[in-house]
């Protein structure tokens, strides 16, 4: 069943509609990076956007470096 999540982005609402587990993941992240009942200016988002793929950079060389220990097994 799909869920609508919204930010307010320079005054501008988006709406995005995604899977209600997902949406109950999104709305907690979202809520840690973004004034989620307010505005949020551009530098805030890309701040957060920053943020995000800092974090998937290291999970994807913790993966890499499970995998390769894996294969030297």
């Amino acid at each position: 069943m799909k869920t609508k999540v919204s930010l307010t982005i320079n005054a501008k609402r988006y709406d995005i509609d995604v899977e209600e587990d997902f949406a109950h993941f999104l709305t907690y992240q979202m809520k840690q990076d973004f004034a989620f009942e307010g505005n949020n200016d551009l530098k805030l988002l890309l701040q957060a956007y920053v943020r995000k793929s800092l974090a998937l950079y290291e999970q994807e060389k913790q993966m890499n470096g499970l995998i390769d220990r894996l294969k030297n097994l």
